[in-house]
């Protein structure tokens, strides 16, 4: 299947974009060559800035086979930011459905086109202290059993740099390096045709997410924890902390007051 054409739009947002990406950031680009030249196919993205999206892009880019991202279908609705993401072939996500697997049919339907489809699986920005990858969530596995597409893992690393997670000021100086590590697809034919239930689900997302942080780990010559940052354990750790927290005050300030009990008793005697 042919590569569809760029675009007006894709080719107008490069312009805006790509030359502040160019003075603020140098360029580590490498495994350009796993990026399939033909067909439909995923992208599983490390997320840890708000920049990285259009550091990303930016290698995506000069690969001939631009990304189209999944974002929140109010976007797509109104002004200049609407007609932006329609006309870059941004994709809808309608997380208002039930069906999960419903809200990436249009995920589905562009890599049947031929397109890819860039997943960010951990869903936002790593929460890891020392921003590695955390858990993935499952859509990206879901698109890519349903349609048997390539997923090509990539790390990437210096944009967090630029812009650390969830801060709000850059660190322009000195100058940052982007490094972005496209690898060879997942093996994910084990789990070809067999019902997508959610231990499957679970373990194929585990296994792009593995491949995902060993190429980062390249990238930042250091190893990963062997166990990965999991925010829902990590809440419910904190609960659990919390609660034996104000179980501890509690029994503090109960045997606090117990002599003052038995003053006050000894005092009516």
């Amino acid at each position: 299947m042919p590569r569809r054409r760029i675009g007006f739009w894709y080719r107008f947002a490069a312009v805006l974009c790509k030359p502040p990406l160019v003075v603020l950031i140098k360029r580590d680009w490498r495994g350009m060559e796993h990026i399939p030249a033909e067909g439909g196919f995923i992208t599983a993205v490390n997320h840890n800035s708000h920049v990285d999206p259009l550091a990303y892009a930016h290698f995506q880019y000069n690969t001939g086979r631009v990304p189209r991202f999944l974002a929140k279908s109010g976007l797509f609705k109104k002004g200049f930011v609407g007609a932006a993401m329609r006309g870059t072939g941004q994709i809808p996500v309608y997380r208002e459905t039930t069906d999960a697997l419903s809200a990436f049919r249009a995920a589905i339907d562009a890599v049947e086109r031929g397109e890819c489809v860039a997943f960010y699986p951990e869903g936002t920005i790593t929460r890891d202290p020392d921003q590695w990858p955390m858990t993935g969530k499952t859509g990206a596995a879901r698109v890519a059993l349903q349609t048997q597409c390539p997923v090509i893992p990539v790390a990437q690393w210096g944009a967090n740099e630029l812009l650390p997670p969830y801060a709000k000021k850059l660190h322009v100086f000195p100058r940052k390096t982007s490094h972005v590590l496209a690898g060879p697809p997942v093996d994910l034919t084990r789990f070809y045709g067999k019902d997508m239930s959610p231990d499957l689900l679970k373990e194929a997302t585990e296994v792009i997410m593995a491949d995902i942080t060993r190429l980062l780990e390249k990238i930042r010559g250091a190893k990963a924890p062997e166990t990965p940052y999991d925010p829902r354990r990590e809440r419910i750790e904190q609960r659990r902390r919390t609660a034996a927290e104000t179980e501890q005050l509690e029994s503090g300030a109960e045997s606090a007051t117990e002599p003052k009990v038995e003053q006050e008793e000894g005092q009516g005697t």
